[in-house]
This record gives C-alpha cells, structure tokens and sequence, in this order.
C-alpha cells in the first residue's frame, strides 16, 4: 500500500531508515538470462520515470503521445482541484468541498472522531446527513495556491559559501529567508488565507521552487468502510493485483462553519476507466531515487537496505505474536503493524531492482553518459569537475561509519522505549541545572507501555548492536555483562528503574547529577556513551554535508544537461503522471486490466471466509440489485510511488475515473527505474465506487452529491 513516504532529501532518507545495527542479510541474488550482455544494455527513455511537475509540463509529449493537448487552464484545474494530507494525496470531487482520499490515509482521522464504545476503523462510518459529519481534530489538508522560481536566490546563497558546511548553511539560511518573505507578504495581501510555504529542490538542487499551500484545517469525515473491505486481502495481497480494495474515504471542508464552496473539483465519471484509454494520476508522490548516482544506490543496497527489512520483519513479528496471545492488544497494535509490514514488503521490492543485474546496467549506462556529456565539454568539466567521485568517497566512509553510529542512536521507530526513555532521561539531566522542571517531569513516561513488547524490542535491539560494539566498546560489553541479547533484556526489564513509571518519577524528583551518577544499568551505559556518541554524530554530519554539497553539484550539472525533459526525482510535491489502463504479464498469465465484484466475492469464498479475505457483513449477502459486474479495480501505467494514495485517476475531460490506493510488487523497483512493462498503479474504479456506496452502504447523500458535483437536497 503506497503511503508513509514523506518528502526527504536522499540523505534524511538515509537517517530514517538507519534503524538498526549492521545487517548479515545479504540480498538475494538474480540469476541472469545468459543470452543478456550486460556491457550492451542501454538506459531507456523513461527510466526516469513520468513524474512531471507543474512547474515544467510536458506539452509537446503529451501531443505526440496522446493526441491531446492540455491548455494552461486545464493543468489550474487539475492543480487546484488536487489536495495534499499530512502523508497522502487528496482531491475535490465536488463544488461543496467534498474531498476524497484512501482509507489507509484515514485511519487516524478515524480514531480522532471515536466516540465511548466506537471502533469506527474496524465497523466504518456514514454520516447520513450533514449535521452528522464529524470534525476530525488531526488533520489538515492543503491545496497548492503558489509556485516560483527561486533557483537563483538558493544558488547563489550555495555558491557564497567556502566550506561545504558553510554552504549548507547559507543554503538553508536562504530558504528560510525566502519562505518568511512569502509569508508576510500574503499576511498582507491575502489574510483571509491560512498559507504555508516551503522550498522544493528538484533535480537534487538543480532547481528550486517556492510552494505556497492554502491549508484547510476544518475538516469533516463523511464516510469511510470497513478496514476489511479497505485492506481486503490484507498483507498478502498488498502490492498485488488482481486486486479486489474498497479502499475509501470522504471527508468535507468547511469554511465559517459552512461546507467550502470551490469552482475547483473533479465531477465522476459515470462510466470509468476502459481499457486502452489514457488516464492520469494528479498526486504527490513521496520519493524515488532514479537521479541518485550508481555509489548512492550502492549504499543503499549493500547497507540500509537489507538492514531495514531485518529491523521490520522483527519488529512486526514481535507485535504480532503479542497479540496472538492477547487479541485484545490488536487495535492497539494494529496499524503499527500495518506499518512495518507495509514497510517491509516495499523495501524487499525496492531491493530487488538494486540487485537486478539488468537494472543497474542501465542505470551504470545512464551515468555514463551523463558523466561524458559533462566531462567531454571543456565549459562544463570546468564548472563541475568529477562530482562522482566526491559522491563515491562520502559513501564510501559511510559505510565503514555507519555499524557504529547506528549503534550509538538510541531512538527510533522501532527502537525500545526503555532504551529511548533512557537516552532522553540522560539528556534531560545533562541540560537541566539544579532541578529538572515540573512540566519536564509531567510529560516525561509515557502511559502505554507493554512490558512484554518492550522487553522483545529490547533484546532484538541489544542483539543488533552487539555486532558493532561487543568486545571493543567497554561500556557495551558491561551493560551485557556476558549475557546473550535475550538474557539481558529479561534482567534489564525485570530490573532497570527505566522499567517502572514509579521508580524514573523518583529519580526525575531528585537531583541530575543523582541520574547521571545512577548505577542502573541502563543509565549508567548512555551516560558512558556519551562522548563517543557526539563524536560519531559530528563524523556522520561532516560525510553528510560533503555528500549533500556534492548532490548539489551533481544536480546542477543534470540539469545543465538534461533540463526540464527528463522529470525530477519525486519530492511529496504535486505531479502529474500519464498513463493507460493495461493489464500485464504475471504468474505464467495475464493480468486482467480490470477486475470486477465476482472476483470479490470468489477471493472470499476459495478463502475459505477467513481473514485476512474475510466480508464485512453487510457485505456476504448483496441486494439482488447489485451488479457483480461492475468493475471494482483497475491497473495503469502511470507512474506513482509512496505519497500518491489518494491521488484522484481522471480522464482528459478532468473527470475521475479511478483513485489510486496501490501499486503492483512490479512497481517497486520503480523506487529507482520506471519500466512499464509490467510496473502498474492500482485504482479503485469509480463504478465501483458509486455501486458499493449506493447498493451496499445506502449512502445515497454521497453518491447523489458525488454524480450531480453538488450537494442535492
């Protein structure tokens, strides 16, 4: 399921997904067709993908490909009736300030709007009437208002500076300085709107655009089914297709307590998606890395990540044998499950394109003839010299770097929380004086720990660390005290005072210097790690600066020569992405380009009627007015990544046709080359959309609302 991918630039993706220890998993090997010379394999038009800004549109291939030529006013349309949610993508689709989106990227909008005995993720929700809308408390929605040019300003900001960290900052600096003008300007001339403003970098610093946001925070939820509909299939269907997902959800936007009234959205189309036909995907897709050069794509393959798909499969095991032995913990735990399993089968797919030998070919043919493109133009070797070999060197140190460092973080998704709580109580002794304040103290524990889990996290994460540091970090090696991993966090949880609310309460009411002399285990090795943790952390920020200045050199130089005809890197910015809707080759068959009700309904039945294949209810019986074939999903070619659940799939009259929710195991390379040979989106068709909501769920306000674009009284 394609969500959770947030704009990063490559290296703070690197930082979030340092999550553990140095992994022994090796990645899997492909075996190559014999008959393929590798040293003949080219790089492909569009390995690069079809993400295309709205800042630089592709007109004239939209022409040639499609025969259509979108004019100025419809690319504003399509702009201002697509919306952006804190992980997602969303959209208009009626003049009232209906919004559509996925009910993956709803699920905490969901558990806001709970009312005493309410499971509204699990049974869903529909609020018959207006007055019945629920205002959801954390979530906003923004729409795209702004976007300028400001490479010059940034640039030259880069260009002042005589160190690479000095760069960074004026760098930094700059945006910043940028963003506040915008802001105080709109402060003036438009303050009846909530603007946000940030700096995309595209083509790795090679470009840079202002983008302002109209936020909506008023918002409503309207409807959303049940998860299993939602998540039907569960994790073994998740990157699939044929693929059977009501994955849905409405909410509204308000202005002055009143439904929004916008001359921008996307009316639905009564018909939908047909095979054959072009169709394209207005979302914001979080990150790729198809512009990274060949060593950055090496890291990530030799060292982040076969050791992030170890830290999720652990991780979502341990949860999920707690649950198997307390069923009543699975609300709690479900979505972070859901998380690290969706994590997990992603990164695996991401991994199997940078194992590919077929695959790095052509991206080693890409680079080579960017880097002769550069080095054979006296002009150009001169401006940008051999930035690939900068690039190389940081990695390089990197990865000798890195078992270390990430042995010495002590915080993370995945990590323990004793081991977090630990680290932030040193912390907090270490820049108190005298006494820690009552607010600090207050806030401090957290109220829902689980022995139990934390223990397991524990052990997994002393095991992980214990490959860097065990027999050459003293402090280490004392906390373990010969102990295995599992022996270590059963004492440590039994008796560290970081595992009682009651006991850290009392040490927090004393003195610092008592926490920082404390003999707990625990405590006693942060506080001894210190000193080397600061120095590992300023190694790693001094590799990470020289490999951010060598990307914006890098950058620079791509968009010296390729300019604005290949697509950036995708940023959690707006995109547009062509397409058609095409089935494609898979399992010895062919994959249907659209797949109906019936096949619903037999996924449930030769399933046996178990999860994670299991109806809701009102589900196993349909009215006999239902029509099972009705089309329920489809797959396309169109370019999409993490970030674009939600994405509204119109046609060229701007009419939705489809609403992504995922994409095929296929697609994942695609997080470093498109292919669309078999790399398909998958949608939810907006047939299906209306059938399910008119026959299954009665919710005729919607599907009212939704086929006139206005709300019908």
């Amino acid at each position: 399921m394609q969500h959770f991918l947030l704009k990063v630039s490559f290296v703070s993706l690197v930082a979030a997904l340092l999550l553990t220890g140095c992994s022994t998993q090796q990645a899997t090997k492909i075996d190559m067709p014999k008959h393929i010379n590798l040293e003949k394999v080219q790089a492909g038009q569009f390995d690069t993908g079809k993400m295309w800004t709205f800042d630089f549109p592709p007109m004239e291939y939209f022409a040639k490909t499609y025969n259509f030529t979108p004019s100025k006013e419809w690319f504003e349309k399509a702009r201002l009736s697509a919306l952006r949610l804190p992980n997602c993508t969303a959209s208009f689709v009626s003049e009232d300030g209906l919004v559509m989106t996925n009910h993956h990227c709803a699920r905490a909008a969901l558990d806001s709007v709970n009312r005493e005995g309410e499971r509204l993720a699990e049974a869903g929700f529909y609020a018959p009437t207006l007055n019945d809308e629920r205002k959801a408390n954390n979530i906003f929605i923004d729409q795209l208002l702004v976007m300028d040019d400001v490479t010059k300003e940034v640039q030259e900001a880069f260009d002042n500076g005589t160190t690479d960290n000095i760069k960074i900052e004026n760098r930094m600096a700059k945006m910043l300085e940028i963003q506040k003008r915008y802001a105080a300007t709109y402060k003036t001339t438009a303050p009846q709107d909530s603007m946000v403003f940030s700096i995309v970098s595209f083509y790795n610093g090679g470009r840079y655009s202002l983008y302002g946001y109209k936020r909506y925070t008023d918002v409503r939820l309207v409807y959303a089914p049940e998860d299993v509909m939602a998540f039907f299939g569960g994790d073994p269907d998740n990157f699939t297709y044929p693929r059977y997902d009501f994955d849905c959800a409405f909410f509204r936007v308000y202005d002055n307590g009143k439904p929004l009234k916008t001359a921008n959205f996307f009316p639905f189309s009564q018909d939908g998606a047909k095979e054959g036909e072009a169709v394209f995907v207005i979302g914001n897709p979080g990150r790729t890395n198809r512009l990274k050069s060949v060593a950055q794509l090496e890291y990530l393959r030799d060292v982040i990540y076969p050791s992030s798909i170890e830290t999720y499969e652990k991780t979502a095991s341990i949860y999920s044998s707690y649950i198997a032995v307390h069923p009543e913990a699975k609300l709690k735990y479900l979505n972070t499950i859901f998380g690290l399993e969706n994590s997990r089968k992603a990164i695996t797919g991401y991994l199997s394109g940078l194992v590919d030998p077929v695959v790095m070919a052509k991206k080693r043919d890409f680079e080579r003839k960017f880097q002769n493109a550069i080095l054979n133009k006296p002009e150009l070797s001169r401006k940008y010299g051999n930035p690939w070999k900068d690039i190389a060197r940081s990695q390089d140190e990197l990865t000798s770097l890195y078992p270390k460092f990430d042995a010495l973080r002590f915080r993370g998704r995945t990590f323990p929380k004793y081991l977090s709580l630990t680290s932030d109580l040193v912390n907090l002794a270490m820049k108190s004086h005298g006494s820690i304040s009552d607010s600090a103290k207050a806030k401090f524990y957290p109220s829902n720990l689980t022995p139990e889990v934390e223990k397991q996290l524990l052990a997994f994460r002393l095991s992980m660390m214990e490959r860097a540091l065990a027999g050459n970090d003293a402090a280490f090696d004392n906390l373990m005290a010969g102990r295995t991993p599992e022996q270590a966090a059963e004492e440590l949880s039994a008796t560290s005072i970081i595992a009682s609310k009651e006991k850290t309460q009392a040490l927090l009411n004393g003195t610092p210097e008592a926490i920082l002399h404390s003999t707990d285990p625990l405590i006693a090795f942060i506080v001894a790690e210190q000193a080397q943790a600061k120095e590992v952390q300023k190694k790693y920020t001094r590799i990470t600066e020289k490999l951010q200045a060598g990307e914006q050199i890098l950058g620079n130089a791509m968009y010296d020569v390729y300019g604005t005809h290949i697509p950036p890197d995708a940023t959690f910015t707006l995109r547009i992405a062509d397409g058609v809707v095409k089935g494609f080759p898979y399992n010895g068959t062919i994959a249907p380009p659209i797949t109906t009700f019936y096949g619903l309904y037999d996924r449930y039945y030769s399933f046996g009627m178990k999860d994670p294949w299991k109806l809701a209810d009102r589900w196993v019986n349909p009215p006999a007015t239902f029509k099972m074939n009705t089309p329920m999903n489809f797959v396309s070619t169109n370019d999409i990544t993490g970030g674009n659940s939600g994405s509204p799939a119109i046609n060229i009259n701007l009419q939705i046709v489809g609403l992504i929710f995922d994409g095929n195991m296929e697609s994942l390379p695609g997080d470093i080359i498109f292919d669309d040979s078999s790399n398909r989106s998958v949608s939810v068709h907006s047939s299906g959309l209306l059938e399910g909501l008119e026959q299954i769920y009665k919710a005729e306000r919607i599907v009212k609302e939704l086929r006139a674009g206005k709300i019908v009284q």
